[in-house]
């Protein structure tokens, strides 16, 4: 779990605040986040998690998902919400977004859902409500992002879903987040890689070598999916 306390120097991860790239970014120069790593974003305390570089602060707490022994997302929690943040390649000359709308819309149809198109901070996005086995509907918020030759997916639940007070942190930690996509070759829609910060990576790699310690299956940082 990496959160900065109200009035504390330091996080478990201890990061430093971003520093500004000194390379401008190809094509326009965006007004708000998310970030490309190539943009003059704002300086922020940020925990480098490879891929992505998340935002910490004392109003919410992120936590990573992982699929077997990889990092897949990260997740955000605040005020009885949750964001799922997950970057994927995408094509040089194209986005993503309109054709996984589509997508997104059939698969909420199929499970017996509605869904509809909205205008968000960060575009089009939708606003889904989904039927649960074991308790009242769902409402969910689809929000997509397309990059220089990235996609990033936010998906907003609970009461922020539905209150746009509530919704303001989670919306504030997206418009805060960098991608960084790299420069090796990725097919569309595979997922960019993410990482452990150092300084976790290196904690974890002495105590397994103490221990016998599994950073995939133990440690109160990571939220596993199955």
């Amino acid at each position: 779990m990496f959160r900065r306390r109200r009035g504390a120097a330091e996080t478990p991860s201890e990061p430093t605040p971003d520093r500004q790239p000194a390379s401008a970014p190809e094509g326009p120069a965006r007004e708000s986040g998310p970030w490309d790593a190539a943009d003059s974003y704002p300086e922020a305390d940020r925990v480098d998690l490879g891929g992505l570089h998340l935002p910490i602060g004392p109003d919410f707490e992120v936590q990573l998902q992982v699929a077997g022994d990889q990092i897949v997302g990260a997740l955000v929690l605040a005020h009885e919400s949750a964001l799922q943040l997950h970057a994927f390649a995408a094509p040089k000359k194209s986005g993503l977004w309109d054709d996984l709308r589509v997508e997104l819309t059939r698969d909420v149809e199929s499970a017996k859902g509605t869904v509809k198109e909205a205008e968000g901070p960060f575009g089009t996005e939708l606003h889904a409500v989904v039927p649960q086995q074991n308790g009242p509907e769902a409402s969910i918020r689809y929000i997509g992002v397309d990059g220089p030759r990235w996609f990033l997916r936010a998906v907003i639940t609970g009461r922020a879903a539905v209150d746009p007070a509530a919704a303001a942190v989670l919306e504030g930690v997206v418009r805060e987040v960098v991608v960084v996509r790299g420069d090796e070759p990725m097919a569309p829609r595979e997922g960019i890689p993410l990482q452990l910060p150092p300084e976790a990576r290196q904690a974890l790699e002495e105590q397994s070598e103490d221990k016998g310690y599994d950073p995939y299956e133990r440690g109160p940082e990571i939220t596993e999916t199955r």
